[in-house]
């Protein structure tokens, strides 16, 4: 055992340690409880993001359902209006005399 051991004159008898602090039980469920709202606080708003951008997206595939129910009816509607006009033209073409060649121009 060497000198150090023991207390010098003009030194204090008591030695003090740095002891690591530790947390208790309580602390510990504390903070663990913090950490677990902090988490489902960050869920809920992923999953609200999400509910939004479903909304949107339901909202644009009823829009391009009815704009494609429209264009249907639009190429409906250009057919039909072609039949009418070449039924038109083939009457009218009926009704024509055929030209023949009479003969050369002099």
């Amino acid at each position: 055992m060497g000198k150090s051991r023991f207390a010098m004159r003009g030194q204090n008898a008591v030695s003090f340690r740095n002891e690591s602090r530790r947390l208790g039980p309580v602390t510990n469920a504390i903070v663990l409880i913090v950490l677990i709202c902090l988490i489902g606080l960050v869920y809920l708003t992923q999953v609200t993001k999400t509910n939004a951008y479903s909304y949107q997206i339901e909202e644009l595939q009823t829009k391009q359902t009815s704009l494609k129910e429209e264009q249907k009816d639009l190429e409906l509607t250009a057919a039909r209006l072609r039949s009418i006009d070449s039924e038109a033209v083939a009457k009218a073409s009926a009704g024509l005399v055929s030209v023949a060649p009479s003969g050369a121009i002099e």
